[in-house]
């Protein structure tokens, strides 16, 4: 998958750091870089720097928004180093662990375990959380970065009813590989899912459930950005995900699992890449006065109308 045709994105909500945050990742992995920074004028937390970047060929927009959200392992980044792909994928693993080690917090070390050689799981100085993990050369190939959602408490034991509702939502889509918790591995039940990945529009995605005691949650921190080409696709996106009226706004939704998704229109994403500040403002001005966007009212906001 090209990053030019990603369709789903995720987006990072941080407190000031979002800037800083992409600059040290561009330089943690390969072949990254830092796309655009523009700033959203009179957001209910100011102005915002928001921060298009690339990491290893998957898009990534981050946002200064203050300090409404904190990270949390519930959405983490499955990162993979393929030694069918890279002959150096032993020595980068590890690379790529030390930096993100730095001023971080381990959560499982880096280590051989038996699903993987190398593996480590590391939440860094900014508190996002990647799992770092040699692949299996004979395995069917994976991008090199995947978001990954882990259900625990509440949520935990629906991982494959969150997978399967999100392949009949998604269009381009098809479920992978399915590894189920065996007997006596309690607190874990029997049948979850101990991994699991799928595809949602041509982009790979991982779940697992976890019955550990863990005091986190899916939370509005990290959220999806679904770029559509019509009102018709905003609509069905709309009605299909959005789970919680209270969470509706600027075109944020929560869905029934508690993940934050971001139904946005690609359209408004190229006028606001070549408009002036003021027509950007009045753009914005329009979108933060919206639950679902309404692609109509951003043309006359873009206009002046």
């Amino acid at each position: 998958m090209s990053s030019k045709n990603q369709s789903i994105v995720p987006h990072l909500w941080f407190d000031n750091e979002a800037i800083e945050a992409a600059g040290f990742y561009t330089s943690v992995f390969p072949e990254s870089m830092v796309s655009s920074i523009t700033t959203i004028k009179d957001t209910p937390s100011g102005d915002a720097d928001a921060v298009s970047f690339e990491l290893w060929g998957t898009k990534f927009m981050g946002i200064n928004g203050g300090p409404l959200f904190k990270f949390t392992p519930a959405v983490s980044f499955m990162v993979n180093f393929d030694p069918s792909r890279d002959k150096d994928a032993a020595e980068k693993i590890k690379e790529v662990w030390n930096k993100l080690s730095d001023g971080g917090t381990v959560l499982m070390p880096f280590d051989k375990y038996p699903f993987s050689e190398k593996y480590g799981w590391i939440q860094d100085k900014y508190g996002l959380t990647w799992q770092l993990i040699l692949t299996d050369p004979e395995g069917e190939k994976r991008p090199e970065i995947m978001p990954s959602f882990l259900f625990v408490g509440e949520q935990c034991g629906k991982a494959e009813e969150a997978m399967n509702f999100y392949l009949s939502v998604f269009k381009n889509a098809r479920p992978g590989e399915v590894a189920r918790y065996p007997k006596n591995m309690e607190p874990d039940k029997e049948g979850t899912i101990m991994f699991s990945d799928f595809m949602l529009e041509n982009q790979w995605f991982v779940a697992n459930d976890s019955g550990q005691e863990h005091d986190f949650g899916f939370n509005e921190a990290i959220s999806f950005m679904v770029y559509c080409n019509t009102q018709e696709e905003i609509d069905y996106y709309w009605t299909k995900l959005s789970a919680v009226p209270d969470a509706e706004q600027c075109g944020w939704l929560k869905d029934k699992f508690g993940v934050s998704w971001q139904i946005v229109s690609r359209e408004m994403h190229e006028i606001i890449a070549n408009s002036t500040p003021e027509q950007v403002d009045r753009v914005n001005k329009a979108v933060l006065k919206m639950k679902k966007i309404n692609i109509q009212e951003i043309q006359k906001a873009y206009k002046a109308l």
